[in-house]
Protein backbone atom coordinates (compact mmCIF):
# COMPACT_ATOMS: atom_id res chain seq x y z
CA UNK A 1 0.00 0.00 0.00
CA UNK A 2 1.74 3.45 -0.59
CA UNK A 3 0.17 6.83 -1.09
CA UNK A 4 1.09 8.98 -3.98
CA UNK A 5 1.35 12.53 -3.23
CA UNK A 6 2.25 15.94 -5.61
CA UNK A 7 3.16 19.63 -5.05
CA UNK A 8 4.66 22.24 -6.75
CA UNK A 9 8.02 21.61 -4.75
CA UNK A 10 8.80 17.99 -6.95
CA UNK A 11 7.06 15.60 -7.85
CA UNK A 12 4.98 12.36 -6.58
CA UNK A 13 6.05 12.17 -3.81
CA UNK A 14 5.57 7.94 -2.07
CA UNK A 15 4.92 7.30 1.07
CA UNK A 16 5.29 3.55 2.09
CA UNK A 17 3.57 3.86 5.44
CA UNK A 18 0.70 2.17 5.88
CA UNK A 19 -2.60 3.62 7.94
CA UNK A 20 -3.47 2.70 11.45
CA UNK A 21 -5.95 -0.49 10.66
CA UNK A 22 -3.36 -2.05 8.27
CA UNK A 23 -0.55 -1.24 10.41
CA UNK A 24 -2.76 -3.76 13.08
CA UNK A 25 -3.15 -6.06 10.24
CA UNK A 26 0.17 -6.32 9.53
CA UNK A 27 1.39 -6.49 13.71
CA UNK A 28 -0.37 -10.01 13.95
CA UNK A 29 0.58 -11.12 10.77
CA UNK A 30 4.38 -10.03 11.22
CA UNK A 31 4.29 -13.10 14.44
CA UNK A 32 4.59 -16.25 12.31
CA UNK A 33 6.83 -14.42 9.36
CA UNK A 34 11.07 -14.47 9.30
CA UNK A 35 12.47 -12.15 10.29
CA UNK A 36 15.36 -10.03 9.38
CA UNK A 37 17.34 -7.60 11.77
CA UNK A 38 18.46 -4.71 10.04
CA UNK A 39 21.67 -3.27 10.35
CA UNK A 40 23.03 0.50 10.64
CA UNK A 41 22.46 1.10 6.42
CA UNK A 42 19.42 -0.36 5.91
CA UNK A 43 17.68 1.54 8.80
CA UNK A 44 18.70 4.25 6.60
CA UNK A 45 17.15 2.75 3.43
CA UNK A 46 13.99 2.11 5.12
CA UNK A 47 13.65 5.57 6.54
CA UNK A 48 14.65 7.13 3.10
CA UNK A 49 12.37 4.68 1.30
CA UNK A 50 9.39 5.14 3.84
CA UNK A 51 8.90 8.35 3.71
CA UNK A 52 9.34 9.30 -0.02
CA UNK A 53 13.12 10.24 0.23
CA UNK A 54 13.98 7.78 -2.52
CA UNK A 55 10.92 8.42 -4.56
CA UNK A 56 9.77 6.98 -6.88
CA UNK A 57 11.31 3.13 -5.08
CA UNK A 58 8.87 1.23 -3.44
CA UNK A 59 10.73 -0.59 -1.88
CA UNK A 60 14.31 -2.51 -2.03
CA UNK A 61 14.84 -3.30 -5.51
CA UNK A 62 14.71 -6.40 -7.56
CA UNK A 63 17.64 -8.18 -9.43
CA UNK A 64 16.32 -6.66 -12.78
CA UNK A 65 16.40 -3.24 -11.64
CA UNK A 66 19.62 -3.56 -9.59
CA UNK A 67 21.37 -4.37 -12.56
CA UNK A 68 19.72 -1.95 -14.84
CA UNK A 69 20.99 0.54 -12.10
CA UNK A 70 24.49 -0.48 -12.44
CA UNK A 71 24.43 -1.07 -16.38
CA UNK A 72 22.76 2.30 -16.91
CA UNK A 73 21.79 3.62 -14.17
CA UNK A 74 18.02 3.50 -14.62
CA UNK A 75 15.68 1.46 -13.38
CA UNK A 76 14.38 -1.50 -15.79
CA UNK A 77 11.51 0.92 -16.74
CA UNK A 78 13.89 3.69 -17.79
CA UNK A 79 13.84 5.97 -14.78
CA UNK A 80 17.19 7.48 -13.68
CA UNK A 81 18.13 6.17 -10.66
CA UNK A 82 22.12 6.15 -10.29
CA UNK A 83 22.36 3.62 -6.94
CA UNK A 84 21.56 -0.06 -5.84
CA UNK A 85 19.59 0.18 -3.29
CA UNK A 86 19.13 -3.24 -1.60
CA UNK A 87 18.47 -5.44 1.11
CA UNK A 88 21.70 -7.57 1.98
CA UNK A 89 21.63 -10.74 4.25
CA UNK A 90 23.67 -13.71 5.09
CA UNK A 91 23.34 -16.86 2.97
CA UNK A 92 22.22 -18.66 5.65
CA UNK A 93 19.11 -15.99 5.53
CA UNK A 94 18.74 -16.47 2.16
CA UNK A 95 18.16 -20.26 2.25
CA UNK A 96 15.48 -20.06 4.47
CA UNK A 97 13.62 -17.39 2.13
CA UNK A 98 12.21 -17.54 -0.90
CA UNK A 99 9.82 -15.62 -3.20
CA UNK A 100 6.67 -15.00 -2.78
CA UNK A 101 6.64 -14.93 1.28
CA UNK A 102 6.90 -11.64 3.22
CA UNK A 103 9.46 -11.11 6.09
CA UNK A 104 9.33 -8.85 8.94
CA UNK A 105 12.06 -6.09 8.94
CA UNK A 106 12.83 -5.29 12.68
CA UNK A 107 15.67 -3.10 14.30
CA UNK A 108 18.24 -4.58 16.47
CA UNK A 109 16.19 -4.03 19.51
CA UNK A 110 13.26 -6.35 17.56
CA UNK A 111 10.98 -3.35 16.93
CA UNK A 112 8.74 -4.18 13.47
CA UNK A 113 9.50 -1.13 11.25
CA UNK A 114 8.53 -2.75 8.00
CA UNK A 115 6.83 -6.16 6.90
CA UNK A 116 8.26 -6.75 2.86
CA UNK A 117 6.71 -9.13 -0.16
CA UNK A 118 9.87 -10.88 -1.50
CA UNK A 119 9.91 -10.67 -5.01
CA UNK A 120 13.44 -12.12 -5.76
CA UNK A 121 16.66 -12.97 -4.10
CA UNK A 122 20.14 -13.68 -5.67
CA UNK A 123 23.77 -13.44 -5.30
CA UNK A 124 26.08 -11.00 -4.84
CA UNK A 125 28.70 -10.44 -7.45
CA UNK A 126 30.86 -7.84 -5.12
CA UNK A 127 33.46 -7.50 -8.00
CA UNK A 128 30.71 -6.55 -10.60
CA UNK A 129 29.08 -4.19 -8.10
CA UNK A 130 32.37 -2.51 -7.09
CA UNK A 131 33.64 -2.81 -10.85
CA UNK A 132 31.03 -0.30 -12.17
CA UNK A 133 29.00 1.29 -8.56
CA UNK A 134 32.59 2.49 -7.52
CA UNK A 135 34.44 2.21 -10.58
CA UNK A 136 37.28 0.27 -8.38
CA UNK A 137 38.16 -3.05 -6.19
CA UNK A 138 40.27 -1.00 -4.37
CA UNK A 139 39.78 -1.66 -0.64
CA UNK A 140 40.75 1.76 0.65
CA UNK A 141 37.40 3.02 -0.76
CA UNK A 142 34.96 2.69 2.28
CA UNK A 143 31.80 2.11 0.07
CA UNK A 144 34.62 -0.90 -1.43
CA UNK A 145 35.71 -2.08 1.91
CA UNK A 146 32.23 -1.86 3.10
CA UNK A 147 31.06 -4.26 0.15
CA UNK A 148 33.88 -6.90 0.98
CA UNK A 149 33.76 -7.23 4.66
CA UNK A 150 29.90 -6.20 5.56
CA UNK A 151 27.52 -7.15 3.00
CA UNK A 152 26.03 -10.26 3.03
CA UNK A 153 26.28 -12.75 0.14
CA UNK A 154 22.59 -12.33 -1.28
CA UNK A 155 20.63 -9.60 -1.94
CA UNK A 156 16.63 -9.80 -1.30
CA UNK A 157 14.20 -7.63 -3.22
CA UNK A 158 10.40 -6.66 -2.93
CA UNK A 159 8.07 -3.89 -2.07
CA UNK A 160 7.54 -2.77 1.69
CA UNK A 161 4.45 -1.64 3.71
CA UNK A 162 6.10 0.35 6.55
CA UNK A 163 4.21 0.40 10.20
CA UNK A 164 6.94 2.55 11.36
CA UNK A 165 10.15 4.73 10.85
CA UNK A 166 13.55 3.81 12.97
CA UNK A 167 13.51 5.12 16.58
CA UNK A 168 15.59 8.47 17.13
CA UNK A 169 15.50 10.70 20.20
CA UNK A 170 18.15 12.98 19.31
CA UNK A 171 16.86 16.68 17.68
CA UNK A 172 13.12 15.83 16.67
CA UNK A 173 12.51 19.23 15.51
CA UNK A 174 14.73 18.96 12.87
CA UNK A 175 13.68 15.33 11.43
CA UNK A 176 11.42 16.72 9.37
CA UNK A 177 9.87 14.12 5.71
CA UNK A 178 10.14 15.70 2.72
CA UNK A 179 5.73 16.20 2.87
CA UNK A 180 6.58 18.39 5.66
CA UNK A 181 9.46 20.25 4.31
CA UNK A 182 6.66 20.82 1.22
CA UNK A 183 4.24 21.77 3.87
CA UNK A 184 6.70 24.82 5.17
CA UNK A 185 7.40 26.02 2.21
CA UNK A 186 4.07 26.66 1.22
CA UNK A 187 3.53 27.96 4.52
CA UNK A 188 6.45 30.36 3.82
CA UNK A 189 5.52 31.13 0.17
CA UNK A 190 8.69 30.13 -1.02
CA UNK A 191 8.55 29.01 -4.44
CA UNK A 192 12.35 28.89 -5.24
CA UNK A 193 14.68 26.69 -2.33
CA UNK A 194 18.42 25.62 -2.72
CA UNK A 195 19.50 22.63 -1.13
CA UNK A 196 22.60 21.93 0.76
CA UNK A 197 23.66 18.70 1.72
CA UNK A 198 27.10 17.72 3.50
CA UNK A 199 28.48 15.38 5.96
CA UNK A 200 30.79 17.92 7.40
CA UNK A 201 30.15 20.64 9.86
CA UNK A 202 29.38 24.04 8.22
CA UNK A 203 32.41 25.77 8.03
CA UNK A 204 33.03 29.62 6.43
CA UNK A 205 33.57 28.40 3.07
CA UNK A 206 30.68 26.14 2.89
CA UNK A 207 28.44 28.85 4.69
CA UNK A 208 30.30 31.54 1.40
CA UNK A 209 29.07 29.04 -0.26
CA UNK A 210 25.00 28.88 0.80
CA UNK A 211 25.17 32.58 1.18
CA UNK A 212 26.57 33.20 -2.82
CA UNK A 213 23.96 30.12 -4.39
CA UNK A 214 20.83 31.57 -2.29
CA UNK A 215 21.95 35.60 -4.15
CA UNK A 216 22.38 32.95 -7.51
CA UNK A 217 19.29 31.01 -7.82
CA UNK A 218 17.06 33.72 -5.86
CA UNK A 219 16.31 31.20 -3.76
CA UNK A 220 15.91 30.43 0.24
CA UNK A 221 17.94 27.45 1.64
CA UNK A 222 17.28 24.12 2.63
CA UNK A 223 20.55 22.46 4.79
CA UNK A 224 20.62 18.86 5.02
CA UNK A 225 23.04 17.59 7.09
CA UNK A 226 23.82 14.16 6.75
CA UNK A 227 23.26 11.81 10.03
CA UNK A 228 23.63 8.40 8.44
CA UNK A 229 26.41 6.68 7.76
CA UNK A 230 29.37 8.99 6.55
CA UNK A 231 32.80 8.53 5.66
CA UNK A 232 34.98 6.87 8.64
CA UNK A 233 36.62 9.70 10.83
CA UNK A 234 33.78 11.74 10.59
CA UNK A 235 32.84 13.84 13.61
CA UNK A 236 29.82 12.43 15.13
CA UNK A 237 26.38 13.59 13.63
CA UNK A 238 25.53 15.30 17.71
CA UNK A 239 28.27 17.36 17.44
CA UNK A 240 28.08 17.79 13.77
CA UNK A 241 24.10 19.09 14.11
CA UNK A 242 24.86 20.96 17.01
CA UNK A 243 27.54 22.83 14.80
CA UNK A 244 24.67 23.58 12.11
CA UNK A 245 22.64 25.49 14.84
CA UNK A 246 25.29 27.87 15.97
CA UNK A 247 26.04 28.67 12.32
CA UNK A 248 22.06 28.83 11.62
CA UNK A 249 22.40 32.11 13.72
CA UNK A 250 24.37 34.11 10.79
CA UNK A 251 21.80 33.41 8.18
CA UNK A 252 19.39 36.42 7.69
CA UNK A 253 15.62 35.27 9.45
CA UNK A 254 13.44 33.27 7.89
CA UNK A 255 15.68 32.44 5.14
CA UNK A 256 16.56 28.82 5.60
CA UNK A 257 15.25 25.68 7.22
CA UNK A 258 17.47 22.39 8.45
CA UNK A 259 16.31 18.81 8.43
CA UNK A 260 18.07 16.16 9.05
CA UNK A 261 18.99 13.19 6.50
CA UNK A 262 18.96 9.78 7.33
CA UNK A 263 21.20 9.23 4.14
CA UNK A 264 23.69 6.32 4.39
CA UNK A 265 26.43 7.72 2.06
CA UNK A 266 27.96 5.41 -0.88
CA UNK A 267 30.57 8.00 -1.51
CA UNK A 268 30.38 7.10 -4.95
CA UNK A 269 31.37 10.16 -6.15
CA UNK A 270 29.38 11.17 -9.78
CA UNK A 271 26.55 8.82 -8.82
CA UNK A 272 25.89 10.13 -5.42
CA UNK A 273 26.12 13.82 -6.94
CA UNK A 274 22.72 11.84 -9.11
CA UNK A 275 21.26 10.52 -6.45
CA UNK A 276 21.55 13.57 -3.92
CA UNK A 277 20.37 15.56 -6.80
CA UNK A 278 17.29 13.31 -6.80
CA UNK A 279 16.92 13.27 -3.06
CA UNK A 280 16.76 17.63 -2.93
CA UNK A 281 13.81 17.25 -5.63
CA UNK A 282 12.25 14.93 -3.12
CA UNK A 283 12.48 17.23 -0.38
CA UNK A 284 11.66 19.98 -2.54
CA UNK A 285 14.05 21.98 -3.88
CA UNK A 286 14.21 23.59 -7.02
CA UNK A 287 18.23 24.11 -7.22
CA UNK A 288 20.55 22.14 -5.27
CA UNK A 289 24.61 23.21 -4.53
CA UNK A 290 27.29 20.82 -6.03
CA UNK A 291 30.61 21.61 -5.55
CA UNK A 292 34.41 20.36 -6.39
CA UNK A 293 35.10 16.88 -5.26
CA UNK A 294 30.79 16.02 -4.09
CA UNK A 295 30.79 12.99 -1.99
CA UNK A 296 34.36 12.14 -2.36
CA UNK A 297 36.02 9.32 -0.55
CA UNK A 298 39.78 10.83 -1.11
CA UNK A 299 42.66 9.01 -1.90
CA UNK A 300 42.98 5.93 -3.02
CA UNK A 301 46.05 4.10 -1.05
CA UNK A 302 48.62 5.39 -3.52
CA UNK A 303 47.75 8.92 -2.47
CA UNK A 304 45.49 9.59 -6.17
CA UNK A 305 41.52 10.98 -6.03
CA UNK A 306 39.31 8.39 -6.69
CA UNK A 307 37.45 10.56 -8.99
CA UNK A 308 38.17 13.72 -10.57
CA UNK A 309 37.34 17.15 -8.45
CA UNK A 310 34.66 18.28 -11.39
CA UNK A 311 33.08 15.04 -12.15
CA UNK A 312 30.22 14.77 -9.57
CA UNK A 313 29.50 18.33 -10.78
CA UNK A 314 29.54 18.00 -14.34
CA UNK A 315 27.35 14.22 -14.10
CA UNK A 316 24.72 16.05 -11.85
CA UNK A 317 24.34 18.68 -14.13
CA UNK A 318 24.00 16.43 -17.09
CA UNK A 319 20.63 15.03 -15.56
CA UNK A 320 19.41 18.44 -14.29
CA UNK A 321 16.57 19.03 -16.68
CA UNK A 322 15.55 15.36 -16.47
CA UNK A 323 15.78 15.47 -12.58
CA UNK A 324 14.13 19.38 -12.74
CA UNK A 325 16.95 20.39 -10.35
CA UNK A 326 18.44 23.48 -11.45
CA UNK A 327 22.70 22.74 -10.49
CA UNK A 328 24.20 25.46 -8.91
CA UNK A 329 28.10 24.30 -9.43
CA UNK A 330 30.42 25.68 -7.37
CA UNK A 331 34.29 25.72 -7.37
CA UNK A 332 36.56 25.22 -4.54
CA UNK A 333 36.24 28.34 -2.37
CA UNK A 334 39.25 30.04 -1.23
CA UNK A 335 40.28 33.18 0.90
CA UNK A 336 42.10 36.20 0.35
CA UNK A 337 43.46 37.45 3.42
CA UNK A 338 44.44 40.78 1.91
CA UNK A 339 40.85 41.47 0.52
CA UNK A 340 39.28 39.65 4.16
CA UNK A 341 36.65 38.12 1.20
CA UNK A 342 35.91 34.73 0.14
CA UNK A 343 35.84 33.92 -3.71
CA UNK A 344 35.34 30.58 -5.55
CA UNK A 345 38.81 30.12 -7.58
CA UNK A 346 37.50 30.98 -11.17
CA UNK A 347 36.78 34.66 -10.00
CA UNK A 348 40.36 34.84 -7.89
CA UNK A 349 42.15 37.72 -9.95
CA UNK A 350 45.35 36.78 -11.33
CA UNK A 351 48.04 37.42 -8.69
CA UNK A 352 46.12 37.21 -5.82
CA UNK A 353 47.08 35.80 -2.66
CA UNK A 354 44.36 32.82 -1.41
CA UNK A 355 44.47 30.14 1.28
CA UNK A 356 42.30 27.68 1.72
CA UNK A 357 41.87 25.05 4.61
CA UNK A 358 39.42 22.28 4.13
CA UNK A 359 36.99 20.05 5.80
CA UNK A 360 39.31 17.13 6.40
CA UNK A 361 42.14 20.07 7.31
CA UNK A 362 40.29 21.02 10.02
CA UNK A 363 39.20 17.39 11.20
CA UNK A 364 42.43 16.58 11.07
CA UNK A 365 43.72 19.80 12.94
CA UNK A 366 41.10 19.49 15.66
CA UNK A 367 41.90 16.07 16.36
CA UNK A 368 45.33 16.48 16.80
CA UNK A 369 44.96 19.75 19.59
CA UNK A 370 45.97 22.43 16.82
CA UNK A 371 44.79 25.87 16.17
CA UNK A 372 42.07 26.29 13.91
CA UNK A 373 42.36 30.40 12.12
CA UNK A 374 38.60 32.18 12.02
CA UNK A 375 38.54 32.39 8.50
CA UNK A 376 37.91 28.86 8.46
CA UNK A 377 35.70 28.32 10.79
CA UNK A 378 33.01 30.47 12.94
CA UNK A 379 34.34 30.69 16.45
CA UNK A 380 31.39 29.02 17.70
CA UNK A 381 32.15 25.70 15.43
CA UNK A 382 35.59 25.56 17.03
CA UNK A 383 34.27 25.93 20.57
CA UNK A 384 31.64 23.14 19.82
CA UNK A 385 34.34 20.69 17.82
CA UNK A 386 36.76 21.21 20.92
CA UNK A 387 34.36 20.89 23.73
CA UNK A 388 33.62 16.74 22.03
CA UNK A 389 36.92 16.43 20.60
CA UNK A 390 40.00 17.44 23.14
CA UNK A 391 43.75 18.02 22.11
CA UNK A 392 45.81 14.48 22.41
CA UNK A 393 46.48 15.18 25.78
CA UNK A 394 42.89 14.76 27.12
CA UNK A 395 42.00 12.32 24.75
CA UNK A 396 41.32 8.33 25.25
CA UNK A 397 43.89 6.76 22.95
CA UNK A 398 44.43 2.66 21.98
CA UNK A 399 47.99 1.16 21.66
CA UNK A 400 46.99 -1.77 19.34
CA UNK A 401 49.96 -4.70 19.09
CA UNK A 402 49.60 -6.97 16.66
CA UNK A 403 52.12 -9.48 15.45
CA UNK A 404 53.01 -13.22 15.08
CA UNK A 405 53.01 -15.90 18.29
CA UNK A 406 56.29 -15.03 20.39
CA UNK A 407 57.05 -12.05 19.05
CA UNK A 408 56.90 -10.10 21.92
CA UNK A 409 53.66 -8.25 22.26
CA UNK A 410 52.42 -9.46 25.57
CA UNK A 411 55.53 -8.29 27.39
CA UNK A 412 55.39 -5.25 25.51
CA UNK A 413 52.03 -4.97 26.76
CA UNK A 414 53.40 -5.44 30.23
CA UNK A 415 55.89 -2.76 30.29
CA UNK A 416 53.39 -0.23 29.06
CA UNK A 417 50.65 -0.80 31.13
CA UNK A 418 53.50 -0.39 33.90
CA UNK A 419 54.67 2.89 32.79
CA UNK A 420 50.90 4.37 31.77
CA UNK A 421 50.40 3.56 35.34
CA UNK A 422 53.62 4.91 36.65
CA UNK A 423 52.50 7.97 34.44
CA UNK A 424 48.85 8.15 36.77
CA UNK A 425 46.96 10.98 34.54
CA UNK A 426 44.42 8.13 33.01
CA UNK A 427 43.01 4.82 34.01
CA UNK A 428 44.78 2.50 31.88
CA UNK A 429 43.48 -1.23 30.80
CA UNK A 430 44.92 -4.14 29.49
CA UNK A 431 43.72 -6.23 26.54
CA UNK A 432 46.15 -9.14 26.02
CA UNK A 433 45.16 -12.06 23.74
CA UNK A 434 45.27 -14.58 26.18
CA UNK A 435 43.48 -12.36 29.00
CA UNK A 436 40.97 -11.84 26.54
CA UNK A 437 40.20 -15.27 25.25
CA UNK A 438 40.01 -16.62 28.94
CA UNK A 439 37.38 -13.82 29.97
CA UNK A 440 35.52 -12.36 26.96
CA UNK A 441 36.02 -14.80 24.51
CA UNK A 442 36.57 -18.48 26.26
CA UNK A 443 33.51 -20.00 24.01
CA UNK A 444 35.28 -18.88 20.39
CA UNK A 445 37.90 -21.61 18.78
CA UNK A 446 40.93 -20.46 16.34
CA UNK A 447 38.71 -20.73 13.31
CA UNK A 448 38.80 -17.25 11.01
CA UNK A 449 35.11 -16.84 11.59
CA UNK A 450 36.08 -16.62 15.32
CA UNK A 451 39.10 -15.02 15.06
CA UNK A 452 37.72 -12.01 13.73
CA UNK A 453 35.01 -11.79 16.37
CA UNK A 454 37.21 -12.11 19.09
CA UNK A 455 39.41 -9.21 17.81
CA UNK A 456 36.40 -7.08 17.03
CA UNK A 457 35.39 -7.71 20.66
CA UNK A 458 39.19 -6.80 21.76
CA UNK A 459 38.31 -3.23 19.64
CA UNK A 460 34.73 -2.98 21.18
CA UNK A 461 36.06 -2.63 24.40
CA UNK A 462 39.04 -0.55 23.61
CA UNK A 463 36.61 1.96 21.72
CA UNK A 464 34.60 2.30 24.95
CA UNK A 465 37.60 2.66 27.23
CA UNK A 466 39.45 5.42 24.30
CA UNK A 467 35.70 7.04 24.65
CA UNK A 468 35.60 7.74 28.07
CA UNK A 469 39.43 9.01 28.33
CA UNK A 470 41.14 6.20 29.33
CA UNK A 471 44.19 3.82 27.45
CA UNK A 472 43.69 0.54 26.21
CA UNK A 473 46.25 -1.35 25.47
CA UNK A 474 45.51 -4.52 23.08
CA UNK A 475 47.86 -7.54 22.20
CA UNK A 476 46.08 -10.03 20.19
CA UNK A 477 47.91 -11.40 17.32
CA UNK A 478 45.06 -10.02 15.06
CA UNK A 479 46.38 -11.23 11.92
CA UNK A 480 43.49 -9.98 9.16
CA UNK A 481 44.33 -6.30 7.75
CA UNK A 482 40.40 -5.91 6.85
CA UNK A 483 39.86 -6.76 10.56
CA UNK A 484 42.28 -4.07 12.01
CA UNK A 485 40.98 -1.43 9.80
CA UNK A 486 37.60 -1.86 11.22
CA UNK A 487 38.79 -1.93 14.84
CA UNK A 488 40.94 1.36 13.51
CA UNK A 489 37.44 2.83 12.14
CA UNK A 490 35.47 2.27 15.55
CA UNK A 491 38.53 3.34 17.94
CA UNK A 492 38.86 6.82 16.04
CA UNK A 493 35.71 8.22 16.13
CA UNK A 494 36.54 8.84 19.87
CA UNK A 495 40.19 9.29 20.29
CA UNK A 496 43.88 8.17 19.28
CA UNK A 497 44.49 4.58 17.82
CA UNK A 498 48.00 3.71 17.51
CA UNK A 499 49.10 0.43 15.55
CA UNK A 500 52.51 -0.96 16.42
CA UNK A 501 53.43 -3.98 14.46
CA UNK A 502 55.72 -6.02 16.19
CA UNK A 503 57.64 -7.32 13.23
CA UNK A 504 59.96 -9.82 14.68
CA UNK A 505 60.44 -12.40 11.89
CA UNK A 506 58.57 -16.46 12.90
CA UNK A 507 62.10 -17.47 12.84
CA UNK A 508 62.81 -16.23 15.68
CA UNK A 509 59.50 -16.28 17.16
CA UNK A 510 59.76 -19.96 16.88
CA UNK A 511 63.07 -19.95 18.51
CA UNK A 512 61.12 -18.37 21.55
CA UNK A 513 58.63 -20.69 21.75
CA UNK A 514 58.16 -22.11 25.21
CA UNK A 515 54.95 -24.02 25.03
CA UNK A 516 56.23 -25.52 21.85
CA UNK A 517 53.19 -24.28 19.43
CA UNK A 518 54.86 -23.51 16.29
CA UNK A 519 56.14 -27.35 16.69
CA UNK A 520 52.75 -28.90 17.20
CA UNK A 521 51.65 -26.73 14.36
CA UNK A 522 54.71 -27.91 11.71
CA UNK A 523 53.60 -31.75 12.95
CA UNK A 524 50.28 -30.88 11.74
CA UNK A 525 49.00 -31.04 15.37
CA UNK A 526 47.32 -27.69 15.06
CA UNK A 527 45.52 -26.52 12.09
CA UNK A 528 45.12 -22.93 11.58
CA UNK A 529 48.09 -21.46 13.40
CA UNK A 530 48.94 -17.92 11.71
CA UNK A 531 52.51 -17.74 10.11
CA UNK A 532 52.03 -21.62 9.53
CA UNK A 533 48.96 -22.59 8.01
CA UNK A 534 46.71 -19.90 8.09
CA UNK A 535 48.44 -16.62 7.16
CA UNK A 536 49.50 -13.41 8.70
CA UNK A 537 48.56 -10.24 6.62
CA UNK A 538 51.59 -7.20 7.99
CA UNK A 539 49.86 -4.27 8.66
CA UNK A 540 50.26 -1.64 5.50
CA UNK A 541 50.69 1.17 7.27
CA UNK A 542 50.98 1.04 11.27
CA UNK A 543 52.29 4.26 13.14
CA UNK A 544 55.21 2.14 14.33
CA UNK A 545 56.73 -1.53 13.26
CA UNK A 546 58.89 -2.85 16.03
CA UNK A 547 61.77 -5.71 15.51
CA UNK A 548 62.21 -7.42 18.70
CA UNK A 549 65.26 -9.72 17.54
CA UNK A 550 67.86 -7.25 19.10
CA UNK A 551 65.91 -5.08 21.09
CA UNK A 552 64.28 -5.69 24.60
CA UNK A 553 60.79 -5.20 25.35
CA UNK A 554 61.60 -2.30 27.63
CA UNK A 555 63.51 -0.37 24.61
CA UNK A 556 60.20 -1.05 22.67
CA UNK A 557 57.80 0.04 24.90
CA UNK A 558 59.94 3.51 25.17
CA UNK A 559 59.86 3.48 21.11
CA UNK A 560 56.11 4.12 21.85
CA UNK A 561 55.82 6.15 24.54
CA UNK A 562 58.57 8.64 22.70
CA UNK A 563 55.95 8.28 19.47
CA UNK A 564 52.90 8.84 21.64
CA UNK A 565 54.58 12.16 23.45
CA UNK A 566 55.50 13.17 19.97
CA UNK A 567 51.94 12.99 18.96
CA UNK A 568 50.87 14.83 22.21
CA UNK A 569 49.22 12.05 24.00
CA UNK A 570 51.46 11.88 27.14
Amino acid sequence: MTDSTYDAHGGPLISLLVTEDRAALLKDVAFNLPDIVLNDRQLCDVELLATGGFSPLKGFMVRSDFESVLDRMRLQNGTLWPVPICLDVSKARAHRLEAGQSVALRDPEGFLLAVMHVEDIWPVDRQKKALHLYETQDISHPGVSYLFSKTGDYFVGGSLEVLSLPLHFDFKQFRLYPSELRGIYAKMGWNRVVGFQTPNPLHRFQFEMTTKAMRHARANLLLMPVVGMTRPGDFDHYTRVRCFQEVARHYPPDSHVMTLLPLAMRLSGPRDAVLDTILAKNYGCTHFIVGHDHASPGMDKNGKRFYETDRARLVAKKFSDEIGVEIVPFEEIVYLPFEDEYRSVDKVPEGSQTISMTGSDIRKRIREGRRIPEWAAFTEVIDELQKAYPPPRQQGFTVFLTGLSGAGKSTIARVLYSRFMEIGDRPVTLLDGDIVRRNLSSELNFSKEHRDINVHRIGFVASEITKNRGIAICAPIAPYECTRREVRRVIEEYGGFIEVHISTPIEECERRDRKGMYAKARAGLIKGFTGVDDPYEAPEKPELRIDTTHRSPVEAAQEILLFLTKKGYI
